[in-house]
């Protein structure tokens, strides 16, 4: 009798125990997937080799998660503890532990925490530091200036030494290969000669999270690196029928897109102009190919084209010289490519500025001799009349 009711009393125990478990099991899940403890947008860093244990204490202590052990042991049994990423990333307002496993898992480029960025620009070149502001989520710009012009401030030579800080280059589409070393050659925390100008066209306009002391060379191998694996897949959906007998020829046309207009979505229109113009065996007759032959691509003319230049047959001078120039004017980005390799289906063979940073486009000369007289009125109107010609066909 004593057996049988410590039995059923042991019984009785472990059922009570069994749903206590149950119930905390069901608790911490409920704290893992529910909402999180922070009603702002959190800045979660992972340095590089962090553990799990010292990422976890981290986030408890910043506040973006209630439970150091459940964030660990919900990481655990979703067997992400070995998949952390390095980096700075932004979690929304009241996001659960199992959201935030899920970005520093991910991994991708930074989205959050303090960045120092090089912007390689057509016109010229800018070192910015930025921060972001949890509370909304934005970029908050704290220091620039333009190296080689301006003497760096010391708000970004202390953010260059800190080992949490991001760096970036961010190469903007259009700029020339040689303004590319010529930057790079400038940033001091980089490392490594230079010993060749890459191929014009060759490098990718993009941005590139770096090292402090990231080799030159090995940047601009992965700028050429990306900007292959995007000429190829474009080259290779591309439509039956246009007038390119090979990838570089359309990297060609996709650098005179790129450099003829700053309007997104003109870049089809433009493109379906120059292709019209190769099929009916007419010159292309673009300005940005007699600046690059002018130029080498080292540098802006800051002057219109004189007449001279016009009139001189170079390889570049698409006034003088039939289809393409021999290489590209600069590197195009990958809208440009696409645009290139996938022309809109138009009869415009001419188009002039219009006057609102876009363009007009003709099928007819009589149609371009209309809209090249608006834009001489305006050009008039504004003082800025030049001996160039207007953009293709005049």
């Amino acid at each position: 009798m004593i057996w049988r009711n410590i039995a059923s009393n042991f019984l009785t125990l472990l059922i009570v125990i069994l749903i206590a478990a149950a119930a905390a099991v069901a608790w911490a899940k409920h704290q893992f997937s529910g909402p999180g403890p922070s009603s702002v947008a959190q800045c979660v860093q992972v340095a590089p080799g962090a553990s799990l244990n010292a990422v976890s204490k981290q986030l408890a202590e910043q506040g973006a998660i209630s439970s150091s052990y459940i964030f660990r042991a919900g990481t655990d049994y979703l067997d992400k503890s070995r998949d952390l990423k390095f980096g700075s990333y932004m979690v929304s307002p009241n996001a659960s532990m199992e959201d935030i496993v899920g970005v520093i898992t991910a991994g991708g480029p930074s989205t959050c925490g303090t960045e120092v960025t090089l912007r390689i620009g057509v016109r010229e070149n800018t070192m910015l530091l930025r921060d972001v502001d949890p509370g909304t989520g934005t970029y908050e710009e704290q220091a620039r200036y333009v190296p080689g012009v301006e003497d760096k401030p010391q708000e970004i030579a202390a953010a260059e030494d800190q080992s949490d800080v991001r760096l970036r280059i961010t190469m903007a589409e259009g700029v020339t290969s040689w303004q590319v070393v010529e930057a790079l050659k400038a940033a001091d925390f980089l490392a490594g000669e230079i010993s060749d100008v890459p191929p014009e066209g060759s490098l990718a306009p993009d941005t590139y999270e770096v090292d402090k002391g990231a080799d030159r060379s090995a940047i601009l191998a992965e700028m050429a690196r990306r900007q292959e694996a995007i000429l190829t897949a474009a080259w290779e959906s591309r439509p039956f029928g246009l007038p390119y007998e090979t990838p570089q020829e359309a990297l060609i046309m996709a650098s005179i897109v790129e450099k003829e207009t700053g309007v997104a979505e003109e870049r089809p229109q433009v493109a379906s102009v120059f292709v019209n113009r190769l099929e009916r065996g007419m010159r292309l007759q673009t300005d940005p190919t007699v600046i690059y032959g002018i130029t080498n691509g080292e540098g802006v003319l800051d002057r219109g084209i004189r007449r001279s230049e016009l009139n001189a047959r170079t390889a570049y001078n698409t006034y003088q010289i039939d289809g393409l120039p021999p290489t590209p004017i600069a590197n195009p980005g990958r809208a440009a490519i696409q645009a290139a390799l996938n022309p809109d289906t138009t009869e415009y063979v001419f188009f002039v500025a219009d006057g609102t940073g876009g363009h007009a486009f003709a099928r007819t000369l009589e149609e371009h001799n209309a809209n090249v007289a608006r834009w001489r009125e305006i050009e008039a109107q504004r003082g800025q009349e030049t001996d160039s010609p207007v953009q293709t066909g005049e």
